[in-house]
């Protein structure tokens, strides 16, 4: 039993993302001492029956088919947001004038006015004490916490490089079925926006600089799917009849582009490489992550979340890169789960989220990522699409 006072959600999808969503509203107040009760209220989605059995299975206590019902409901604290990214702006708009905190996934709109303006929204919200935050939760992966720390407490020197890459495959087969990750009306961007996205928060996240340029390349290698079939997981199996409708994919494939970093309050930025694609056939979660400087290196591979490698040049030049395993209780939010050695998954980050997101709320202070800092990617994705839509140019951000 907890004395905590209650912090009553009400989440809109329950897809993907709401699943993950869920399990870590549910989840977070059972290993962390938290100072509001978070309780599963409400979710809300177009299918009657649908949200009814997903509210079943994931925990929640009741349903709504129309966001609008959910936010006008006197139950409901805080709207999380796990929707497509054309709905994001209405949704989030609408729960900070009402009064409610927002959890909105990422990439925070579909373009930078819509961005500006929920921006601006949240903004105005804070001074009332009505805050909002956007999930790029791979911030909260323990390893790449204590990257942030390394790098704080000044353990790399200047950074000169960041290597950014985040490789899938679940869409190498071109007969998979199409999605609205693949219709830009909806998705806003592909590989980009999808998963590049999280790797432009991180890097700007761990280094405390700014990307200010790019050069950017983009690549759409399949220009339809099949419009019908069976989805898994992410993608699935089209139906490659003769006779079977196929729609246009009208996002990017694969992004490339290098950028410079504004470098903070040290004099000269990094220089950054990123990759992001859903073709690397082999790689199922690789968000990838390299810094180098003057004194010290760190990388990370989520296929292997659980470490992170560091190279420090004056403890032993000569034997490169050390491993450390994140698993000790004085790593970030480590000392909350097992025992050491015992590792942390994939839905870990997204409880961690709903620890730092609720403690802040009963702080009255603004969580992080704010809807400023979600821009600031935002501006990144547009100066790529705009440098690769005008044969690589530099194109500022």
């Amino acid at each position: 039993m907890t004395t905590a006072k209650p912090l009553r959600v009400g989440m809109v999808g329950y897809a993907f993302m709401g699943a993950a969503h869920s399990h870590a509203w549910r989840t977070a107040p059972r290993f962390f001492d938290l100072p509001l009760q978070p309780q599963l209220t409400a979710v809300a989605g177009r299918n009657a029956s649908g949200v009814r059995a997903a509210a079943d299975k994931l925990g929640w206590e009741s349903t709504e088919t129309d966001w609008h019902r959910l936010i006008e409901r006197d139950d409901v604290d805080l709207i999380d947001i796990c929707t497509p990214g054309n709905t994001h702006a209405e949704i989030a708009a609408a729960a900070l004038e009402a009064g409610k905190h927002v959890l909105c996934e990422k990439p925070l709109a579909n373009s930078v006015e819509e961005a500006e303006r929920m921006t601006v929204v949240a903004e105005a919200a804070a001074k009332r004490g009505v805050f909002a935050m956007c999930g790029f939760s791979y911030r909260r992966t323990p390893a790449l916490a204590l990257a942030k720390r390394m790098v704080d407490e000044g353990r790399l020197g200047t950074i000169r490089h960041v290597r950014a890459q985040y490789l899938q495959d679940w869409l190498s087969d071109a007969n998979a079925p199409m999605t609205w990750r693949l219709d830009k009306s909806k998705s806003g961007s592909g590989s980009l926006g999808d998963i590049g996205a999280h790797s432009i928060d991180a890097a700007q996240w761990i280094t405390g600089q700014k990307i200010t340029g790019v050069s950017a390349l983009l690549e759409t290698f399949v220009p339809e799917r099949p419009l019908a079939g069976d989805l898994v997981g992410l993608g699935g199996h089209g139906d490659v009849g003769q006779d079977a409708p196929r729609g246009a994919v009208t996002v990017d494939d694969a992004a490339i582009f290098s950028a410079r970093f504004d470098g903070g309050a040290a004099a000269g930025g990094a220089v950054g490489v990123f990759e992001a694609t859903r073709y690397a056939l082999g790689r199922k979660n690789a968000m990838r992550l390299e810094l180098n400087g003057t004194k010290a290196s760190i990388a990370f591979d989520f296929e292997d979340m659980n470490a992170l490698s560091f190279y420090d040049a004056a403890e032993s030049p000569d034997a490169g890169f050390r491993r450390i395993f994140v698993t000790e209780p004085e790593h970030p939010y480590v000392g909350n789960w097992w025992p050491t050695g015992h590792g942390l998954g994939y839905e870990h980050g997204f409880t961690h989220q709903v620890v730092d997101l609720v403690h802040a709320l009963a702080q009255g202070s603004q969580p992080e990522p704010s809807f400023a800092d979600a821009l600031q990617v935002q501006r990144v994705l547009a100066a790529v699409e705009g440098s690769a839509a005008n044969s690589s140019q530099w194109q500022k951000v």
